[in-house]
């Protein structure tokens, strides 16, 4: 498949702002390699249209996440920031990918059944260099609208009272309240309750826990405190 190359710098030199260090230091403290072999046979291109790199777009997904941005934030985020494409694998004047080729790269990972390990494996390389702050955890759910309502067959409709349906998927994330960093992820169909996955992202030492009001009803076993 045809591959789209990224990263090649022009000559014109640019500063890099200091915000940008943190996120280049915690790329080079992950070995992208073990995460790239299970992406090589990925592609989210639009018919006609060369592939992104796989791990380029992975990356942006953990962007994704720990900012809590959707992929229409995430797209813009991305031909903004600088801190961001690098992160990616971008260079300062290419091309980034758009909203729909999150969404296309994000269900193939569900198809494969790859989201969860993937995830896990950055979680386990962070723990690894003892950057997880075992203080508490934040679980959320985000719901992922579908790239197409009449071809996605896999995505289901999750309804909402004060906000419109949505045709799609959902993300339950637990994140490390110290750090910010992923340590629990299951991707399900939108119409999937944020508390029937809540026992599977929730790592062995979550701490307290924090959630908000439609989690409450299944944490009588945790410490729950109440998000403002």
């Amino acid at each position: 498949m045809a591959r789209r190359r990224i990263g090649q710098e022009d000559l014109i030199a640019r500063a890099e702002p200091r915000a940008a260090l943190p996120l280049v230091e915690l790329a080079a403290l992950l070995d992208w390699t073990e995460i790239d072999r299970h992406l090589v046979d990925i592609s989210a291109a639009a018919k006609g249209e060369r592939g992104w790199p796989p791990l380029a777009l992975f990356r942006g997904l953990l962007l994704a996440t720990w900012y809590d941005l959707s992929d229409v934030k995430l797209a813009e985020a991305l031909d903004d920031r600088t801190s961001f494409r690098r992160f990616c694998g971008f260079a300062a004047h290419e091309p980034t990918p758009e909203r729909t080729t999150f969404v296309r790269f994000r269900r193939e990972l569900v198809r494969r059944s790859l989201g969860r390990g993937l995830f896990e494996t950055v979680t386990r390389q962070l723990e690894a260099k003892g950057l997880m702050v075992r203080t508490g955890t934040l679980v959320d759910a985000t719901l992922i609208p579908s790239a197409s309502i009449q071809k996605d067959e896999e995505a289901r409709w999750a309804g909402h009272r004060r906000r419109k349906p949505v045709h799609g998927y959902k993300a339950h994330v637990a994140t490390d309240e110290g750090a910010g960093l992923i340590r629990g992820l299951e991707v399900t169909t939108a119409n999937i309750h944020d508390a029937a996955e809540l026992e599977a992202v929730l790592p062995p030492e979550a701490g307290n826990v924090y959630a908000d009001r439609a989690l409450q009803a299944c944490m009588d076993s945790w410490v729950l405190i109440r998000r403002c």
